[in-house]
This record gives C-alpha cells, sequence and structure tokens, in this order.
C-alpha cells in the first residue's frame, strides 16, 4: 500500500528530529515544491491540496514537540519565511500573504494553519528540510551539517535535510562540549 503524503511527511519531520536532536523551541525550515511532489519541473503546478497535506504530516509532529515550522516562500516573494509570531516575538514583519502562484502552496497552507503567522525577511534555523530541492540553507544556522535520511523521498521530490551546530572557536588549544557536536 502507498503511503500518503501526510505519512510520508511526518516519517521524514520524525526522522530529522531524531537525528538532529531538536529541542523544544527549535526552528525547522521547511521549503517545499509541490509540483516536485507530483512529479512535475519545480514551479509549475502548484498543488494546494498536496501543501496541505504534506504541511499537517510536518505541523502535527512539529506541534506535538514543541518546535516551530518557518516556512520558506518561493522566489516570488524573495524566498521570505511564514512563521508563528511567538517563535521570533521582536521580528521586524514584512506585509505580504503569500498565496499558491506568489509565495507557493506551502506558505499558503502554513499561513492559513498557524495562530498568529507573520511574514518575514529571514530566519536562523536550527534545522531544515528540503523539499524538492527550493534552497534553503539562506535560512539556515552557520554551521550547517547535511543529514542523510532513509526518508528522503514525498512523492516524486528529493528531500534534503540538515542540522545546524555551534562553530568552533579557540583554535589549537581549546576544548569543545561533544554534545553540541
Amino acid at each position: 500500500m502507498e503511503r500518503s503524503y501526510y505519512q510520508q511527511a511526518n516519517e521524514t519531520i520524525k526522522e530529522l528530529c531524531r537525528i538532529a536532536d531538536l529541542p523544544k523551541g527549535s526552528i525547522l525550515v521547511i521549503g517545499c515544491s509541490t509540483s516536485e511532489i507530483i512529479g512535475e519541473r519545480i514551479g509549475t503546478h502548484s498543488a494546494p491540496d498536496v501543501a496541505r497535506e504534506v504541511f499537517d504530516g510536518l505541523y502535527d509532529y512539529a506541534k506535538e514537540r514543541g518546535i516551530y515550522l518557518a516556512v520558506q516562500c518561493c522566489e516570488h516573494l524573495n524566498r521570505a519565511i511564514v512563521i508563528e509570531s511567538a517563535a521570533l516575538p521582536f521580528a521586524e514583519r514584512v506585509n505580504v500573504v503569500p498565496q499558491p502562484k506568489a509565495g507557493g502552496s506551502m506558505a499558503t497552507a502554513a499561513y492559513a494553519a498557524f495562530e498568529a503567522p507573520i511574514v518575514v525577511e529571514e530566519v536562523k534555523a536550527d534545522a531544515g528540510l528540503d523539499i524538492g530541492l527550493t534552497l534553503i540553507g539562506m535560512h539556515l544556522k552557520k554551521v550547517a551539517v547535511p543529514v542523510r535520511l532513509q526518508s528522503n523521498r514525498i512523492g516524486s521530490a528529493l528531500v534534503v535535510a540538515a542540522r545546524t551546530r555551534p562553530k568552533f572557536i579557540g583554535g589549537s588549544r581549546a576544548v569543545y562540549d561533544d554534545t553540541m557536536l
């Protein structure tokens, strides 16, 4: 039996959160091309129903874990971020409401589902899921570390994941906290 988009997304976020050991309050950036999920070229077949199903699979688990999703808009909105205002209480907001063809279906789904959504130009997330090669790297903290997932596809879209770690500073005499690697 084929797994639903909800199940695929839910398995993917669970695997990343387990590997990255994301604590409550972490920010997880999501980039998503619904066109790629349904087997089309990125940016050509926005699919709101697919976005909602994938979003629900991600959001249900994120809420359960106390993790904030930061959903990246498409390039038509300069890859702005839709996020809960509680995640960034002092953020400088921008004035836009994502739509399927200007922001993307996933950002539109997030804006509709979040309790108090805001849109910001950028975020520095603790980890990320890039569904369909949408280029989320600009929204990850330094230093990004690739995470290999067994759940690396949602529909036809390739899923690339990353976590972040603090920078090493101090040179050859420095001692580092192994739990932060």
